[in-house]
């Protein structure tokens, strides 16, 4: 991005990633702005790829319903690339990001069932490429900033 994020774009941002869905001329009376004006930050912000997308976050009533659990994963090297598309290919996998330590990723898991969660780490463990894995399941959360309703 080659202009910096000004304090509108940051209260901009923060409106767009509670509600994506809230109207430019609702925005613009929060921020006491012209309706044209949220368009054109909006588009800017897309545009310097500072807004990535949209998507949908789900709610508690969900996560009542599912098991979720970190996985901490280290692959052989050079086996990262194929580890990554075999985990992309799996539905229950929210997340992965790259980490420091011993593991070499951070696997978000959301599953139906305890026994779905157990097939799932099989088939993780069983990956051409992954070393050692490692699960915590998540028995509640404490702070989410971005749950519906924070």
């Amino acid at each position: 991005m080659t202009q910096p994020l000004d304090d509108t774009d940051r209260q901009l941002l923060s409106l767009l990633q509670a509600n994506a869905r809230e109207g430019t001329a609702t925005l613009a009376r929060k921020l006491g702005l012209a309706r044209t004006t949220v368009v054109a930050r909006i588009a800017r912000l897309e545009r310097s790829g500072v807004v990535a997308g949209y998507g949908v976050r789900l709610g508690t009533q969900l996560d009542a319903t599912t098991v979720r659990a970190w996985c901490s994963i280290s692959v052989l090297p050079k086996t990262a690339p194929t580890v990554l598309r075999a985990l992309e290919a799996m539905a229950e996998v929210e997340e992965v990001s790259a980490v420091s330590g011993p593991f070499d990723y951070l696997v978000f898991l959301r599953c139906t069932s305890h026994e779905q969660l157990d097939a799932l780490l099989d088939k993780v463990g069983q990956l051409d490429g992954v070393h050692q894995t490692q699960t915590s399941i998540v028995l509640s959360r404490k702070i989410d900033r971005r749950s519906v309703g924070a």
